[in-house]
This record gives C-alpha cells, structure tokens and sequence, in this order.
C-alpha cells in the first residue's frame, strides 16, 4: 500500500507542476483556478509523502517521489508545453527510471 501511495504522492508533484505551467500562462480568474489546483496537489502529494515516511525509509520514499515527479513533469512539458524532446533529455530521464526502478527493486 505505501508503494501505491508513494506512486499517487509523485503523480500529485507531477499535477502541481502542470497547474504552475498553465497558471504562469493566463491571467485573473484562470490564475486563480490553476493556483488553487497547484495548492491542492502540493498538499496532496506531501500530505501523501508524509504519510508514507512513517512506515517506509526517507531514503527512498523521497528520492522516488522526486524522481516520479522530475520524469512526470519532463513529460509533460514535452506534451502539454511544447519542450524539446532531444536524445539527451531523454536518455538522462531514462537513466531515472532505471534508478527509482532499482530503489524500489532494493527496499
């Protein structure tokens, strides 16, 4: 269950860093509204993170949390933001995945 919950926490990173993108490209009420997600996600996915440092190593829920959330938001600004997609970039956030992949292989 903390793994599944470690999954969620990430994605929630992953959620307030798209509401910060769509935020910093509107105005007024639109501003507002992508605030507020970015608000609730952020206590989501560290209410979440929090939850599972109880029972699981700090030294490895946070390094997935951040590498869920550092892959999720490359890829989403290569969808939703026009970012480049170069060989470099991603073979950099693949030898993440490997990495978190491996975190999770040894805990």
């Amino acid at each position: 269950m903390n793994w599944f919950l470690l999954v969620v926490a990430g994605l929630c990173e992953v959620g307030f860093t798209y509401c910060l993108g769509r935020a910093r490209e509107v105005e007024g009420l639109a501003w507002w509204c992508w605030m507020t997600g970015f608000l609730a996600f952020t206590l989501a996915s560290m209410g979440l993170l929090a939850r599972v440092t109880q029972t699981m190593p700090i030294g490895t829920a946070y390094p997935v949390w951040t590498g869920i959330g550092a892959v999720g938001t490359v890829l989403v600004g290569i969808v939703f933001f026009n970012e480049p997609a170069t060989f470099w970039r991603l073979f950099f956030i693949t030898t993440l995945i490997v990495s978190i992949v491996g975190l999770k292989t040894l805990s």
